[in-house]
């Protein structure tokens, strides 16, 4: 099994989950494209990990709906989630243009948002 993105005017509209001989017989109407569920950032990675099996990177990152795909980079690529945030296209993934704060803690000692009105990452002081 594998899963599949339905593509309108450049869009993920549907993500399914069929076999390839289904999908070759072409009975489903428009676009449709293979993506790859490890998928991150053009890395596949190990199930519910964050260490890369070597797999292969489909399509830069697992569709959701309301991703776009973009044919010329052959990648799906999320919501644009703030109007400051640059594409980065060796990813295909949105980055802000001020890098997130350095915390090396594990777990982190800080977590932070972004504020788009002043653009730049606000540290959040609400605690349990």
């Amino acid at each position: 099994m594998a899963h599949y993105a339905k593509i309108e005017d450049g869009i993920v509209t549907q993500v399914i989950v069929a076999e390839q001989d289904f999908m070759d017989l072409g009975r489903l109407p428009g676009q449709w494209l293979q993506t790859s569920y490890n998928t991150r950032g053009g890395v596949h990675y190990k199930s519910n990990s964050d260490e890369s099996d070597g797999g292969v990177a489909l399509r830069m990152n697992y569709a959701g709906i309301g991703y776009s795909y973009d044919s010329t980079l052959d990648a799906f690529i999320p919501p644009k989630p703030y109007d400051s945030w640059v594409l980065d296209e060796n990813i295909c993934d949105w980055e802000a243009p001020i890098p997130l704060p350095d915390d090396d803690g594990f777990p982190p000692s800080k977590s932070y948002y972004w504020d788009e009105s002043i653009q730049n990452w606000v540290e959040d002081l609400v605690t349990d």
